[in-house]
């Protein structure tokens, strides 16, 4: 692996930490011009061109701050690069650290490039003396400086001049002295002093009262932007906890990828727990540490290995040996600080790794062991730092290890319970328990941290520890890299059936790996979409004394919601109530799971947020793609459309990247639903067919029933009624609504319609009695509305009672598309039965939901309506806020507000790319073309 270049001499760029040696002196920067750009440092570039113009004509000193790594040396080459392609003299030097005990050298390099830039010039005495050109007593500090001075003012006369100092803080005392005089004398020189130091680093070098311009860490953006540049094989995931590492730091950007192998820059191998640093790295921030006293190097081990930041828990591992005191020189060296009086953080990460890689590995479980002791009355704090203490297998701390691991996966942090997972595996000896705990781990990286592909070799790893039959959790592990990797639903129906069959009777409710494999079993079962594979989950259902709640409630109110009881929902119900105390992001999406067919998912929006944010943190990769999807669901039915594109795409976009085809397809369908009711007709067969030709083979039933929903959706709006009441009775047949058929639901409106369009009453009203009869008006409001409307659909005669009582609905509006529907066959209706008048009101209204929820074809159809019995016709879109949905205008007024896309995301739990999205769509809209034009445009539509 080719090793990328420093920050400090970027390909083509000059200049660079690495100094060419003559003898004892270091010789003077040799600058190359070249033409790539610094990323993301075009306001530091300006600045730093604004005071190369300056000091042309007037002179003058700029201070570079920056902590190690940031990119100064950068700036100074580019600076230097600049100046010299302007004309101006260039010396430079720079501080070296072991240097620093010699009088006078940073100077005498530094004049030295000035003399050889200007042989005419001659050193006064008192500075030749200084610079042990010649004998005599030392000469005064401010009188160097003004021979100095002279030097420079001479230089200058020629030519404008810039004076290029790096690492200032590490010149010897007598230089740095001397140049922080000089620089406050530049004016008129046509001279400009420009320096770089780290911040609040001990230095003779004073710059009180000189302009700075401090060198700040690179945005995401520009982050991303440079990994993408350097290591473009680097995956999304890899990128991501890279940047988390470096913070902003293109040093630490460029080095960390350096010690990463192909497979774990690809995430087909898991990232270390610590990043190792390279020697580049080391050196930046390992400086300031080995000059610290050992008492103090001891408590940052301590604090570094710890991260909890809890000085009551330093102050008890250090018991005995030091007291936190000995932080002080860390705190005055800026290597920490100490947000309150209980807790301290390290400045940097990378700090905080250099501390652990400057330790021995002896001193490390030494530290470990402390940690422990002082964990003592918070179990998994102190599993894993017995774990990390350990250097043999050791089964109870493996056990305890295990349970942490449990704990924290349910806290939702996937990525750390499989480490320990992991690790407790490496602490248990050859068998089958370490076989288990592999398979344990294989099972949570495929059911939540989205590492599917790490599942085959941790498994292989399993077989070999133990061969023979595998274990239950090997194969839910199985299972579920078999239906989310390849789609094979009858493989991974076969492995996890056989499997529990071998579980001892009666079942243990407590169980948690069996109810593990049974709720994998019931998304086998759904994706499959055929009644016969539910018959084993059935059968092991049978033999608990009690089955696990949720369980029971999801086989009902998903599996099967037609035969869903009051009892069903009343536990449903009580189990969304306790989401919002709910931190395990598997349980949230099941119990959203659950409710998604009987119209539960907006008491589980929240919950499902917060899923989300920690998918986009990392933690719950495979959860947060399930969540996403399910407030797709919630956003298909309540109208809000382009958030479900964005949501959509964003759990597309994670599927694609982790590798989960299955999981995909819930995503493709609500993209197909929102284009074939906005009459896109090329985008739903080409989505629909991508379901069919990925269905067949498989046998995925579910993802065919998708297909063919979409497909009526589509007939229906052109106007091909026999072709949506085919597709419509392919999921469910007229007059039935099947069992283990859930999406049966989500058609009774368009059967009936199609039926009734068709000359199929009979069929119509045979469905309307199966929905009643399965009790559809008592699972939710909007099914209870879509019930009454089918109703009136299918009715001999042209009573209006059935659409009076879908109307009626509590909260009605909530579902616009349904609404819409309603009010345009209600006012179909009434147009046929000689009342216009009535008619033009429901029509009316239809054309304007569907108008504002962008379905142009049903708003098309419903001004036909409305002109045929004299109304307008359809409504041009009023201007103004009716012009934005509610999210773009809540995003609007955000960003007017000055709100970044990543503070309006946090708050909005939106990714900072969905905001951007919104942003490009709403700006033609409100006719500006940039953020600060916003505020202003917000105000006319609250005038109008």
């Amino acid at each position: 692996m080719n090793h990328p270049p420093d920050p400090g001499q970027l390909p083509g760029q000059p200049g660079s930490g690495e100094h060419t040696r003559f003898g004892d002196r270091i010789a003077p920067w040799v600058f190359e011009g070249g033409d790539e750009p610094l990323v993301g440092r075009g306001t530091d570039l300006d600045r730093i061109g604004a005071f190369l113009g300056t000091a042309a004509r007037t002179g003058g000193p700029l201070l570079l701050l920056g902590e190690p790594g940031v990119g100064k040396t950068a700036l100074l080459a580019a600076a230097v690069s600049r100046a010299a392609d302007h004309g101006m003299h260039v010396v430079a030097t720079a501080g070296v650290e072991y240097r620093a005990r010699l009088s006078y050298s940073g100077l005498g390099q530094l004049l030295e490039a000035a003399v050889e830039n200007q042989p005419s010039i001659v050193l006064a005495d008192a500075l030749a003396v200084a610079l042990g050109r010649k004998d005599g007593p030392a000469p005064a500090h401010d009188v160097v400086a003004d021979a100095v001075l002279s030097v420079i003012r001479e230089l200058s006369h020629h030519r404008p001049t810039l004076l290029a100092v790096d690492d200032v803080q590490w010149l010897d005392p007598a230089s740095a002295l001397v140049l922080s005089r000089v620089a406050r004398l530049l004016a008129g020189t046509r001279a400009g002093l420009l320096c770089t130091s780290r911040p609040e680093a001990e230095s003779f070098f004073d710059h009180g009262g000189l302009p700075v311009h401090d060198v700040a860490p690179l945005s995401d953006a520009a982050s991303e932007d440079l990994l993408v540049r350097r290591y473009p094989a680097l995956v999304l995931r890899v990128r991501r906890r890279l940047m988390a590492e470096a913070q902003g730091n293109p040093l630490a950007l460029l080095e960390l990828p350096v010690a990463l192998s192909g497979s774990q820059q690809a995430a087909a191998e898991a990232l270390p727990e610590r990043l190792p640093l390279s020697r580049k790295l080391q050196t930046a921030f390992a400086s300031r540490i080995t000059g610290l006293p050992a008492a103090t190097r001891y408590l940052l081990l301590l604090a570094a290995l710890d991260g909890s930041g809890d000085l009551h828990v330093l102050r008890r591992a250090a018991a005995g040996r030091c007291s936190l005191k000995h932080l002080g020189p860390a705190e005055r060296a800026q290597l920490i600080r100490v947000a309150d009086p209980s807790v301290v953080r390290f400045r940097h990460s990378l700090t905080q790794a250099a501390v652990v890689e400057l330790s021995t590995s002896d001193q490390r479980r030494s530290a470990h062991r402390e940690l422990a002791r002082a964990w003592e009355d918070v179990p998994e704090r102190q599993a894993w730092h017995l774990a990390q203490a350990a250097d043999a297998p050791e089964e109870h701390v493996a056990a305890l290890l295990e349970h942490a691991a449990s704990v924290i996966a349910r806290r939702g942090d996937g990525s750390a319970a499989v480490v320990a997972l992991l690790r407790a595996a490496d602490l248990t000896p050859a068998g089958p328990e370490r076989a288990r705990r592999l398979a344990r781990a294989a099972y949570t990286g495929a059911n939540l941290t989205g590492d599917l592909r790490d599942v085959p070799r941790l498994l292989d790893d399993a077989r070999r520890t133990a061969p023979g039959p595998g274990s239950l959790a090997a194969a839910v592990a199985g299972s579920a890299y078999l239906l989310n990797g390849a789609g094979d639903i009858d493989t991974a129906h076969s492995l996890l059936s056989g499997a529990i069959a071998l579980q001892p009777e009666p079942y243990d409710p407590e169980d948690t790996t069996l109810a593990e494999a049974l709720h994998t079993l019931l998304m086998v079962c759904f994706f499959g979409g055929r009644p016969g594979l539910w018959s084993q989950f059935d059968a092991t259902a049978a033999k608990y004394p009690a089955v696990p709640e949720l369980l029971s409630t999801a086989r009902s109110t998903f599996a099967d919601p037609a035969l869903t009881g009051p009892a069903d929902l009343a536990r449903l119900d009580a189990a969304i109530a306790e989401l919002a105390h709910e931190s395990d992001p598997l349980r949230i999406v099941r119990v959203a799971i659950a409710g998604a067919y009987v119209d539960r998912l907006g008491g589980c929006a929240e919950g499902l947020h917060r899923v989300v944010a920690g998918g986009r943190r990392g933690e719950n990769i495979t959860a947060a793609i399930d969540a996403l999807f399910l407030l797709g669901n919630h956003a298909w039915l309540t109208g809000r459309w382009e958030q479900l594109r964005l949501t959509a795409r964003e759990g597309l976009d994670l599927c694609d990247q982790y590798h989960y085809p299955m999981l995909a397809w819930p995503g493709k369908f609500l993209l197909a639903c929102t284009a074939a009711a906005c009459g896109d007709h090329r985008a739903t067969r080409a989505l629909a067919d991508q379901m069919e030709q990925w269905a067949g083979p498989r046998r995925a039933g579910v993802v065919r029933v998708y297909s063919a929903h979409v497909r009526a959706l589509s007939a229906l709006e052109q106007g091909d009624f026999e072709e949506a009441y085919q597709q419509a009775t392919f999921i469910a047949p007229a007059g039935t609504l099947p069992k283990f058929a859930p999406h049966a639901l989500w058609t009774v409106l368009d059967l009936v319609d199609a039926a009734v369009r068709t000359g199929r009453q009979e069929q119509a009203r045979d469905h309307v009695t199966a929905a009643r009869r399965a009790g559809l008006n008592d699972v939710s409001p909007r099914l209870s509305m879509v019930l009454h409307a089918s109703a009136a659909l299918a009715a001999d005669d042209d009573r209006h009672q059935g659409f009076d009582d879908a109307l009626a609905v509590e909260g009605a509006e909530r579902w616009p598309f349904d609404l819409a529907r309603i009010h345009l066959y209600y006012g179909e209706r009434l147009r046929r039965g000689r009342a216009p008048g009535q008619a033009r009101r429901h029509l009316g209204s239809a054309a304007e939901i569907f108008q504002r929820l962008g379905a142009a074809p049903w708003a098309d159809r419903a001004g036909q309506e409305l002109r045929a019995c004299g109304g307008p016709g359809r409504t041009a879109t009023p201007p103004g806020t009716t012009a934005l949905t509610p999210q773009q205008q809540k995003i609007a007024r955000l960003a007017a507000a000055g709100l970044s896309n990543k503070q309006i995301a946090e708050k909005l739990f939106l990714s900072p790319r969905a905001i951007s999205t919104h942003l490009y769509q709403l700006f033609p809209k409100l006719g500006v073309t940039s953020r600060a034009a916003l505020r202003d445009a917000l105000e006319r539509l609250h005038q109008q």
